[in-house]
């Protein structure tokens, strides 16, 4: 199963494919008991994406055969028991693809000439990666974090370490010199280096960066230098020797509210743009927007999906079941926006409801 998304894989799955391309999206389950369904409701799904293919004229029974092979085999290969928290599959004639995302998606089967990749879109601008430092008097890591996952980087310099001990503590004790463990040239060099390495570390790929120690560690980091200037700081110790997963948790609530913030942005964005005329609103306007290549930062509900046909330069609605429409034009608008550069935001459901659920910030 695929779980990395880049521009390039990005671009070749919305290549046109020969008809007919389908497209399975469902939620699954990491842990018992609820996992225990998700085969069947994986088993459900192609046979109602047979039975689509059945119903659908312009699909030859060659074709359909080799399709439903497709999705027989990406079911074959796919691993439930290490799901995450949804699954794509997608096949057409000749190809298959199964793709295991951090992010729930809603079960659907949708036939096209394309492959319907906006749960993966979603699914990756929520799974910006991040890089995160744990400091400690002795021990100063970097992990490189991308959703709930975090990995120790063991390379540019890190992990650095130092001992702790002291071969002239005695004499210090006698005289009362001994510094507190953050307080003595040795540690300050230590931070310094540290601080040196990360900037290089941040010139070379800048990400989020979320700082992890005891308030006394950060307050000598940032002591230290620059390079972890507007990080977000996490007062939580210990992790500096820790494992991936303590770091991830320990760091999960400030990655939460940089969700939030993201979204709290994005309206406001859209609040500023209606007072400037650069603000477009509704799937017709914003589909128009996007085909000229005028959107600058496009927001869209996380689970809005329409079924349209395109009129002369209009949308109109259409039902499920009509084989000329298209079954996701949003699919189509986030591909747009993408493709000309701009930034997509997803919000919760609801929070675009007065706009349609899908608005735009405009470049001009």
């Amino acid at each position: 199963m695929h779980s990395s998304l880049t521009p390039a894989i990005l671009k070749e799955l919305r290549t046109q494919r020969p008809y007919p391309a389908v497209s399975l999206a469902m939620p699954t389950h990491r842990t018992r008991p609820e996992n225990a369904q998700d085969p069947v409701r994986l088993d459900n799904l192609v046979r109602e994406a047979a039975r689509q293919l059945d119903a659908d004229p312009g699909v030859t029974k060659e074709r359909r055969d080799d399709v439903v092979a497709q999705l027989n085999e990406a079911v074959a290969e796919t691993d439930l028991a290490h799901a995450r928290d949804g699954l794509v599959v997608f096949a057409a004639p000749g190809e298959h693809r199964v793709w295991a995302v951090d992010r729930a998606v809603p079960e659907r089967v949708v036939v096209a000439d394309t492959f319907l990749t906006r749960n993966l879109v979603a699914a990756d601008a929520a799974q910006k990666p991040y890089w995160v430092l744990a400091v400690a008097a002795d021990r100063i890591a970097l992990w490189n974090g991308r959703g709930e996952r975090v990995v120790e980087e063991e390379g540019h310099g890190f992990p650095l370490t130092r001992s702790l001990e002291d071969p002239d503590v005695e004499r210090k004790e006698r005289i009362g010199d001994v510094p507190s463990t953050f307080r003595d040239e040795q540690a300050r060099q230590f931070f310094r280096e540290a601080d040196a390495a990360l900037a290089a570390v941040l010139a070379a790929e800048s990400r989020r960066l979320y700082v992890t120690g005891e308030p006394a560690a950060l307050s000598l980091l940032t002591e230290s230098g620059s390079a972890a200037q507007g990080a977000v700081q996490v007062p939580f110790g210990g992790l500096a020797h820790g494992g991936g997963d303590a770091v991830a948790k320990a760091v999960a609530p400030a990655r939460a509210a940089d969700g939030e913030r993201v979204v709290t942005e994005a309206l406001a964005a859209l609040d500023r743009a209606r007072g400037s005329n650069t603000y477009a609103a509704g799937v017709d306007e914003v589909w128009q927007k996007a085909s000229d290549g005028r959107i600058h930062r496009l927001v869209v509900e996380d689970n809005y999906r329409v079924t349209v046909r395109a009129g002369e330069g209009h949308l109109e609605p259409a039902a499920d079941d009509d084989l000329d429409a298209v079954h996701d034009i949003v699919d189509e608008i986030v591909e747009s926006a993408l493709e000309t550069g701009a930034e997509v935001v997803f919000v919760p459901d609801g929070q675009l409801a007065d706009a349609g659920h899908v608005a735009a910030v405009l470049r001009f």
